[in-house]
């Protein structure tokens, strides 16, 4: 993810006013910064699902002569940055569809790792530190993630309610999911968790959350994600994959370290909380105390 990018920063103040095929293309020049530096116009574009004249259009759109404009400032941006696993990935064939098994496993765990790894840019700790902030300044936590999202707003919501009652997970049967919001108010935050294609539901609760008066923190996965709009901070993070589904990994990533940023604002009163949630777990026999010997 290239950041303090002027040419990025300017898609994406002018994405609103561009027509469906160039922001087909716009967010992908935006999601693939090294692919764009790398490929051929034409193979971009089949890979964005655009024609190449789409491409064309888009560079005269943003006010610069032609794409050969677009590629070079990606080059010249790529070239002072090492992105080492994506960039390597994009020089690979990945037309093989007989991969070996380790050779496929060892391109997701890399790219994962990449992924990951670049959420440690200033510009992401910044946001993950904002956001533990405000959270933590909450009356209660609203958690909103539905579909693929579900499992990381789950493990948000699981975590903290070791620490406490702060949490409420929205997510109810009979399709009462946004009933949770009924007493929510300015003195709450929702946290909501979406990734494209972008789940309807969880943004017209997110929408009702801001008219609401609640505070909005979105984990999603682009500057263009219609959830930016709406959030008052957005934490993203990369969901492409050497696989045909979009990781949830570095969303999961997220969501561990804002429950550890929030636990260590106030490390007696987690380790009390931590302490509790040991002794009732034990006493309803949770958890396995003894291996029972493999047989042979």
């Amino acid at each position: 993810m290239l950041q303090a990018d002027p040419l990025r920063e300017r898609i994406v103040s002018l994405f609103e006013g561009m027509s469906p095929q160039l922001r087909q293309a716009a967010r992908y020049i935006i999601e693939h910064p090294q692919e764009v530096a790398l490929v051929s116009m034409r193979e971009l574009a089949r890979n964005a699902g655009v024609q190449p004249s789409t491409m064309t259009r888009l560079a005269k759109f943003l006010g610069l002569a032609g794409y050969d404009d677009i590629r070079a400032h990606h080059a010249e941006a790529i070239r002072f940055r090492v992105d080492g696993f994506a960039a390597r990935a994009m020089q690979n064939d990945d037309s093989e569809q007989d991969m070996a098994a380790a050779q496929l496993s060892r391109r997701m765990l890399q790219g994962l790792a990449a992924q990951i790894a670049r959420l440690t840019e200033p510009a992401s700790l910044e946001r993950l530190a904002s956001a533990a902030d405000r959270l933590a300044q909450a009356r209660r936590i609203y958690v909103l993630g539905l579909r693929s999202c579900h499992s990381v707003a789950w493990h948000f919501h699981y975590v903290m309610t070791l620490l406490g009652e702060k949490t409420v997970h929205l997510d109810g049967p009979a399709d009462t999911v946004g009933d949770g919001l009924i007493r929510a108010g300015a003195e709450d935050v929702l946290l909501a968790i979406s990734i494209n294609p972008y789940a309807l539901h969880s943004l017209e609760l997110a929408q009702l959350a801001r008219e609401k008066g609640l505070g909005v923190i979105a984990i999603t996965d682009s500057e263009v994600s219609p959830l930016v709009g709406i959030a008052d901070l957005a934490i993203l993070c990369s969901t492409e994959s050497q696989s045909f589904f979009h990781t949830l990994a570095p969303a999961l990533a997220i969501s561990e370290v804002l429950c550890g940023l929030l636990a260590n604002k106030d490390r007696t009163a987690a380790l009390a909380a931590l302490q509790r949630a040991d002794r009732h777990l034990l006493s309803l026999n949770t958890y396995a105390t003894a291996i029972p010997r493999r047989r042979i």
